[in-house]
């Protein structure tokens, strides 16, 4: 009986070791892209649909425009794909069309309140104007859904503070 306990511990100890990568990674969206996070991220999309593979592509090299043309054309057959609404808001946050970005971002989150990389780039796009109070509202978000120390969450916490350097009260 101590032996069948030991192997069942040990297999509990396995999947739980497995998974939590899993839940470490819970989507992307931090650092330079814009997309992932929370559910459907990255390269599944990308290999099902070559417009959203284009659209990361123009992320990459940052061509701004070209992410709004390709994203568009992912929502126009999926308006309920959060990461390409998320992309959305970081291509027009780039060009500096802050009503279109809280408005692409905001629409991700509607569709996933999960969503770690739309909430640390509106965490982000606040501080662009001046609204620390909000950003850090995000913050406190991230801080909730990382169980475990995340991207978006260092990422914002990091730009908040750089933020305060820069803006003594």
């Amino acid at each position: 009986m101590t032996d069948r306990l030991h192997a069942c511990a040990l297999a509990a100890a396995a999947a739980l070791l497995f998974a939590m990568p899993a839940w470490a990674a819970g989507g992307g969206g931090g650092g330079s892209g814009g997309g992932g996070s929370g559910g459907s991220a990255g390269a599944p999309q990308a290999a099902a649909d070559p417009e959203y593979a284009a659209g990361e592509a123009a992320v990459k090299k940052k061509d701004w425009p070209q992410v709004v043309a390709r994203m568009s054309a992912v929502l126009l057959h999926d308006d309920r794909n959060a990461d390409a609404w998320n992309y959305m808001g970081y291509a027009y946050r780039q060009m500096g069309d802050m009503d279109n970005s809280f408005r692409h971002y905001e629409k991700a989150l509607q569709l996933n309140p999960r969503h770690r990389g739309a909430h640390e780039y509106l965490g982000e796009a606040y501080l662009q104007v001046g609204q620390l109070a909000k950003a850090e509202e995000h913050l406190k978000v991230l801080d909730k859904l990382c169980w475990l120390p995340c991207e978006e969450y260092s990422e914002l916490k990091e730009k908040i503070q750089g933020y305060r350097r820069e803006h003594p009260q």
